[in-house]
Order: C-alpha cells, then structure tokens, then sequence
C-alpha cells in the first residue's frame, strides 16, 4: 500500500471510527512518516483537498466577525418576532388589503398579502446563520447579519430596507416604517 493510500486510509479511519481510538493510533503508526512526505511532494495526493477543524474562528473570509450559534439563534428570534408582530399590525389595519394572512411557527414566517399582491416567506436558515426571504416582487434573497442589521451581500440592502422599499408600495393608506424594528441599523 503506497503512503498515499495510507494517507487516504488513516483519514477514513479518523473520519468514520474517531470512537475506535486504537484503530485509529494504529493506523497512524503503520505510515511511514517519509513515504508521506515524498507522496504529498510528488502530488499524489489530490491537490483540491478540503481541510476541517472543530476551532472557533474568529473571522470570516470577507473580514466580518463570526456570528456565534447562541447570538444567531437570539438575534434571529428578535427579528422574526418583531416582523411577524408588525405585518399583523399592518394587515389588520390594511381595510384596501384582501385574503391577508400573519403565520408564524418554527423559524418561519409567511405573509400572504392576497392573491394581486403574493405571499411573502421569511425564515431562519441556522445552518449557514442567514435569514431567508421568498418575495413575490424581488424574488429569493439570503441575508446575513453584519454589524447589528441583517444585510444581503450582493447589493448591500438590509432586510428591512426591502420590505420598507416593497411594502411600502402595497400599503399605501397607512404609514409603514420598518426601521422602526430591532436590528435593522
């Protein structure tokens, strides 16, 4: 078996039996520690390797500070909350605003306006610490959290700069201000 092949063998092993401790010394062992190197040199070893760690970062690729799991999960509850107590306020008071309806459960808020106008889905997405918003005018858009307001990177729009910009032009009989809500400067 060449050194890359144990190489490849050794991370399966820690991979799939890191609970089989002795498994995994005695397949660290059985490489030979300068056939590895010669190996890596020689480009034996796939040069699109992907490298994993269970550290704590403390920046992202593009410079911003990592968002920890506690303050997403808090931060992302504040606003959703927030979202879903103000789009019941502005349906209840929309009298121009047919088939509207609030729900919201799970991490998951959607915001029927009626059949002229859609229905809007904003929700968490924990793995990737982003909320999600599905509109019927502008269309799916991920945003992240950046300096205390929820931000999508392509344009630099915040969250709630869009629903003031698109609710604003459904609702026009009553004021609607949603960077009155938390997180949103």
């Amino acid at each position: 078996m060449n050194a890359a092949r144990r190489l490849l063998r050794v991370a399966h092993i820690l991979r799939h039996s890191s609970h089989n401790y002795k498994n995994a010394l005695a397949a660290t062992q059985s490489i030979n520690y300068a056939g590895t190197m010669a190996a890596i040199n020689k480009s034996v070893v796939p040069t699109s390797c992907r490298f994993y760690s269970q550290q704590k970062t403390e920046e992202t690729v593009d410079g911003t500070a990592e968002l920890d799991s506690a303050t997403y999960e808090r931060v992302c509850a504040e606003t959703l909350d927030a979202l879903s107590d103000y789009f019941d306020e502005l349906t209840e008071n929309a009298s121009d605003l047919i088939g509207t309806d609030v729900a919201y459960g799970d991490g998951v808020l959607t915001v029927n306006l009626g059949q002229t106008h859609g229905t809007y889905v904003i929700n968490r997405q924990t793995p990737n610490k982003q909320i999600w918003l599905s509109s019927p005018t502008s269309g799916p858009k991920r945003f992240d959290y950046v300096a205390g307001k929820w931000i999508y990177k392509h344009s630099g729009e915040s969250l709630h700069q869009l629903l003031q910009l698109e609710i604003g032009k459904i609702i026009k009989k009553q004021p609607v201000d949603f960077m009155q809500l938390p997180y949103c400067s």
